[in-house]
């Protein structure tokens, strides 16, 4: 089975348009969404809407701190995305809402494991963005469920950790487009980047696909319009921030 592990949407209808044609481009059969469907971006009920349909067609989705914020908007601005999750909650319909509301915050798929950040405490949001976290991670995941893969996001970069000589995590770097083996006898946990929010530099959307059958696993880089975009988040009155972070990958 071919799927195409997603996250960080944020309500960025052009870059999910575009990760999804790529996407099937490459054979995908199932979509797996990591959280963060919605903030920052322009259009998250065009966003939601499009994964409600693939979830009725099977896909499987997982909830994410800003899909929380939106069910219930902070009352203060105390972080750049707050600001924002008020006017995604006024857009959203009453099912849209639903939707968030009742996704999980971990779903087990076979000997994955899929997460917005890290399956130690989901509910607290950790960063996964060293050995040390995605270790802790890892170890939850597989004391839990046994899981052989870990995938999520939340980070908005690429990066794949496996376990080395001695059970030791290491960490690598993929390059896109490059087939990475990811044989079952080992552990595994990537983040996947992000779709709607990229911030490394680079403007293009992110994501990755995995092959369980062949145990092979490529990120990707999928150029969009990020200039439509950003101008949809101009037209929508939310902070200028939120549309020069797609303007500049950062």
């Amino acid at each position: 089975m071919k799927i195409a592990l997603l996250s960080d949407l944020h309500s960025n209808w052009h870059a999910l348009d575009a990760c999804l044609a790529h996407a099937r481009t490459q054979g995908a059969e199932r979509f797996a969404f990591l959280g963060d469907l919605v903030g920052y971006g322009g259009d998250p009920e065009a966003v939601v809407d499009r994964v409600m349909d693939l979830a009725e067609q099977g896909a499987w989705v997982v909830s994410g701190n800003h899909d929380q914020m939106a069910l219930r908007p902070p009352t203060e601005t105390q972080r750049e995305g707050d600001s924002g999750a008020a006017w995604t909650h006024a857009q959203l319909r009453p099912d849209q809402l639903r939707f968030l509301e009742g996704l999980p915050l971990t779903q087990v798929v076979g000997p994955m494991l899929l997460v917005h950040a890290s399956a130690l405490h989901p509910e607290r949001w950790y960063y996964v963005d060293d050995v040390g976290a995605a270790a802790r991670s890892l170890e939850a995941a597989v004391q839990a469920h046994d899981s052989r893969y870990v995938f999520g996001g939340h980070v908005h970069r690429q990066a794949l950790y496996y376990q080395g000589a001695g059970g030791r995590l290491v960490v690598f770097q993929p390059q896109p487009g490059v087939s990475i083996p990811v044989p079952s006898h080992r552990r595994w946990l990537g983040t996947v980047g992000s779709v709607g929010q990229p911030r490394d530099g680079d403007v293009r959307a992110m994501y990755a696909g995995l092959d369980l059958e062949r145990g092979q696993l490529r990120f990707f880089r999928v150029p969009y319009d990020h200039v439509a975009a950003a101008a949809s988040i101009r037209r929508a009155g939310l902070p200028e921030r939120y549309a020069q972070r797609l303007l500049e990958g950062t």
